[in-house]
């Protein structure tokens, strides 16, 4: 690579969703590779953070700056281009600044602004349509995080899908914590006896159509536990009442290890997804995985799991019936799933980025 490497850190000063995720776990993997030398020097440019955790530690050769005085979209537009000019830009949720041009990559997750727009505000979709359309006629490199949104991304901003890059998500993060139990404890959940839903209330993770199945698990003295929060800012509000559910709110990492260890599977029922990390995350925590078929989660977890049509909903009660009556299908599907999660690492994501990086230096 010809030139520094600047990161976008905007994503240190935003909530933590799936995206933010992403960002934070693709930061830590490029540090680990420079302390490898696998990766070149590099500097993560945030806007003012205060008294705010930053991610570098102390003995990484990870810098970190401070750049601008603003934030938010002003300061990934205004401020940000000045500071990586000299540089190649790299951003990893979705935004990036169009006036640093070519010599920059963004990772784009999904096309879900332009395929399922009834999921976010008005004021959202006309914003990253518009930035994303721009970044595309500048030339920037872009990366995605399955075939299945390359191919959305590419017929959404009239692109040829040979020219954007795949790079897997990982699913190594939600082990490095030890799992916390006391969650189960603070709302009356018995391990086994309840099925997990990870996830915002956005429209397109189609909650509702658990409504049956819910019913079912009753039945047999089981609950539907629903971990996540929404971000009303950004996505249209789908709720979920009538199933039943134990509503965790957002949990920490060890809680969330904790739910998947101890459930009796992972429900799925998003209609869209640009990779779908839950299921990964379920998969490297021993969980089996029952889920929407097609798109970008089928495509991720193969043979891994069970599938269900969304639009038939008995065939949502069917799968999970199958997997708590079947004799050894739920210890088959732990063994693929983890197994099929351990090829997963966010050191590979990262490697992959590199390539991406290169073309655009």
């Amino acid at each position: 690579m010809t030139g520094p490497v600047f990161l976008n850190g905007r994503f240190v000063s935003q909530p933590v969703t799936g995206v933010q995720r992403f960002s934070a776990e693709i930061v830590g993997a490029i540090e680990r590779l420079m302390q490898m030398d696998a990766w070149p020097e590099t500097t993560l440019l945030t806007p003012k953070m205060g008294n705010r955790t930053r991610l570098a530690t102390p003995s990484s050769r990870l810098q970190t700056r401070e750049v601008g005085t603003r934030s938010g979209h002003v300061w990934e537009q205004m401020e940000l281009p000045k500071a990586a000019r000299r540089g190649t830009l790299i951003s990893l949720g979705n935004t990036a600044p169009v006036l640093a041009g070519r010599r920059q990559v963004v990772v784009i997750h999904d096309a879900g602004v332009f395929d399922t727009p009834y999921s976010y505000s008005w004021r959202f979709r006309l914003w990253y349509k518009g930035l994303q359309h721009s970044l595309a006629k500048t030339g920037a490199q872009i990366a995605t995080v399955s075939d299945f949104s390359r191919q959305r991304i590419a017929k959404r901003l009239g692109l040829d899908p040979a020219g954007i890059t795949v790079m897997y998500e990982g699913a190594d993060h939600v082990l490095r914590v030890p799992a916390d139990p006391t969650i189960l404890d603070r709302h009356g959940l018995v391990p086994g006896q309840f099925a997990l839903v990870v996830g915002s209330r956005a429209a397109h993770k189609n909650l509702s159509a658990l409504r049956e199945v819910g019913a079912m698990l009753q039945k047999r003295g089981m609950v539907i536990a629903v971990a996540g929060g929404a971000n009303k800012d950004v996505f249209q509000d789908a709720s979920g009442d009538g199933l039943g559910e134990r509503r965790l709110g957002r949990t920490t990492d060890a809680e969330l290890r904790a739910l998947y260890e101890n459930a009796a599977c992972l429900l799925f029922p998003s209609r869209y997804e640009g990779f779908g990390l839950p299921p990964v995350e379920a998969m490297a925590c021993g969980c089996p995985v029952v889920a929407s078929a097609g798109g970008a989660v089928q495509e991720i977890c193969g043979e891994d799991a069970l599938y269900f049509d969304n639009d038939a909903p008995v065939s949502i009660v069917r799968a999970v019936e199958r997997l708590l009556d079947e004799t050894g299908l739920a210890d088959t599907l732990k063994a693929r799933g983890l197994a099929r999660a351990a090829s997963l690492s966010w050191d590979a994501s990262a490697r992959r980025l590199a390539d991406v990086v290169r073309r655009a230096s």
